[in-house]
């Protein structure tokens, strides 16, 4: 009886986190929506989601790393996509179905899921925030690198991974990077309007490399 009472408590504790930390998330998404990532700040976002500035750093350890949650909520549904592909398709073509089934999914989300909202939200923030932009383009063994290096047969720091995920990262960094300007109309843009960008950037960049030609 007292196991179960203690997995009980443990349960309970971590909900509790995750709770915490849903709300902490949240709290910045309504800062940042309004002020900017830039001029938003620990106190602020720990105030908002009722917490102290220790407790938020015991579940983010700088502002940046709040930051990074949010992309991470993407790049999460974005993996589950990349692993129903195909294992014959090439990595990057894996990478273009599985994130435009990803932004697909999110106009019929369910409650609690990543939804069309919050995906145009998230990249708002990413968008108008150069610390963001710059973090967006770093590798790092995420989601989505994870399930790559899978695909491919290798370990998730090998440099076939860290190659196709950074020309990856750049290419929607660059399919995206008109709405940085600071007079983009967000109220106007969609999902779909996403999507047109990253397709349109991928055929481009699949123009490009039909052109390479490789040394004899």
């Amino acid at each position: 009886m007292a196991d179960v009472r203690g997995n009980g408590a443990v349960g309970l504790r971590e909900r509790k986190k995750q709770r915490t930390r849903t709300m902490l998330i949240d709290a910045a998404v309504r800062l940042c929506e309004r002020q900017g990532f830039e001029r938003t700040t620990v106190d602020q976002i720990a105030a908002i989601a009722d917490v102290s500035p220790r407790t938020f750093s015991r579940y983010f350890p700088t502002k940046d790393a709040i930051g990074l949650a949010l992309i991470d909520e993407a790049l999460d549904k974005a993996a589950v996509e990349l692993a129903r592909q195909p294992l014959d398709l090439n990595p990057f073509e894996a990478l273009r179905r599985a994130y435009v089934a990803m932004y697909h999914t999110t106009k019929s989300a369910p409650p609690g899921e990543l939804s069309a909202e919050r995906m145009l939200c998230i990249v708002r923030i990413v968008m108008t925030s150069p610390s963001l932009r710059e973090a967006a383009m770093e590798y790092r063994a995420h989601p989505v690198s994870v399930v790559l290096a899978e695909r491919m047969g290798v370990a998730s720091d090998d440099r076939r991974v860290k190659l196709v995920s950074s020309v990856w990262a750049s290419l929607i960094m660059t399919a995206v990077g008109d709405l940085a300007d600071e007079n983009v109309d967000w109220a106007r843009l969609s999902v779909d309007d996403i999507v047109f960008r990253v397709e349109t950037t991928f055929a481009e960049f699949t123009d490009l490399m039909t052109e390479v030609v490789q040394p004899v």
